[in-house]
């Protein structure tokens, strides 16, 4: 099965691809290559980078704000800057609070709007942006497919645990609603604000939050809708913590299809200081194949020069989907 294969599309469906692994390991570089070879198949892709060191721009060598942008034909970008989304967020409070002001403020716009203060200055403000842009984008069904050019490995997984997280959250102020509500007619007198908490609209509110996170767990865990493919480099270091992040990514039911190992040292026998790369990279090669044995081995050759800029981008996107198994495009494209 070619790894091209293994990419699945849905009609009038979305299908999100999170491409991740430890920090310098080259995540960028796959995944612009990624959305470049997608876009050039003739599908609809958005590729959005949610790393808050954002390096997608100067990947791609084109300018990517925090709104998606067409940059060429069939390929949209953006890098999320949480606090424009946070900013968004708020300005659609104060304006529902402007139509509807005497809507309750304990678990109302007042409420909702302290909570944004004090998420915008988190340190998971880029995983909540993240998680909306992916939300946005799931509802949609603009794009035939996202690509998710994810920050290193902690963030991704805050990411990818939000739905859990915020599931949590909101059964939990279901469950105090449903607690104060048998005590709301006695407390009535003396706590005028408990009219907020038994108004029907914060509890139809909760329900179409809790079918939206639920909605969200089920796409992320639907292997013909969302994959993650994990970016490693033949070292230790980066396999073990791409191992570990593996098990955690089975906890939220996320599926690894696939395992791409980058930086891949040519034995060059004139050279001995490459040799023996070489020959420590092959150990580190079997124990790749050791620890993910169910998932698709794809490999990138060490390029002589930077991979940067789209040409550069789709060549190796051709050597890692179309070409991997071809000697003369990999020589060719060492000598980038």
């Amino acid at each position: 099965m070619a790894f091209k294969d293994y990419f699945k599309f849905n009609k009038d469906k979305t299908t999100f691809i999170f491409i991740g692994g430890k920090g310098g390991v080259g995540k960028t570089s796959v995944s612009s290559a990624t959305a470049l070879w997608l876009a050039e198949q003739g599908k609809k892709t958005l590729i959005v980078s949610t790393d808050p060191a954002h390096s997608l721009s100067d990947s791609l060598e084109v300018p990517i704000g925090s709104y998606p942008r067409e940059i060429k034909t069939n390929l949209f970008a953006v890098e999320i800057d949480p606090d424009v989304a946070m900013a968004q967020k708020q300005a659609q409070l104060e304006a529902q609070k402007a139509a509807n002001p005497d809507e309750g403020s304990l678990f109302g716009m007042d409420f909702l709007s302290d909570q944004l203060d004090m998420a915008s200055a988190s340190p998971g403000a880029d995983e909540a942006a993240a998680f909306e842009m992916f939300m946005g984008v799931m509802n949609s069904d603009e794009y035939d497919v996202v690509v998710f050019d994810t920050a290193p490995t902690g963030h991704t997984l805050r990411l990818l645990s939000f739905p859990e997280v915020m599931d949590s959250w909101v059964g939990k102020m279901m469950m105090l609603k449903a607690k104060l509500g048998s005590a709301t007619n006695a407390l009535r007198k003396i706590m005028p604000f408990m009219d907020e908490i038994d108004d029907p609209q914060t509890s139809e509110d909760l329900k179409r939050t809790k079918e939206q996170i639920d909605q969200a767990k089920a796409v992320l865990s639907d292997p013909d809708r969302t994959t993650f493919k994990m970016v490693v480099i033949p070292e230790e270091m980066s396999i073990y913590e791409s191992e570990r992040a593996l098990e955690a990514l089975g906890k939220y039911d996320i599926t690894v299809d696939s395992v791409i190992v980058n930086q891949v040292m040519p034995d060059i026998c004139d050279c001995d200081f490459c040799h023996s790369r070489h020959k420590l990279q092959q150990k580190r090669l079997a124990l790749i194949d050791q620890k993910f044995p169910e998932q698709h081995i794809a490999e990138i050759p060490l390029f002589k020069d930077e991979v940067k800029g789209q040409e550069k981008l789709l060549k190796l996107a051709h050597i890692l989907y179309d070409d991997e198994d071809n000697d003369e495009v990999v020589q060719e494209a060492i000598q980038l």
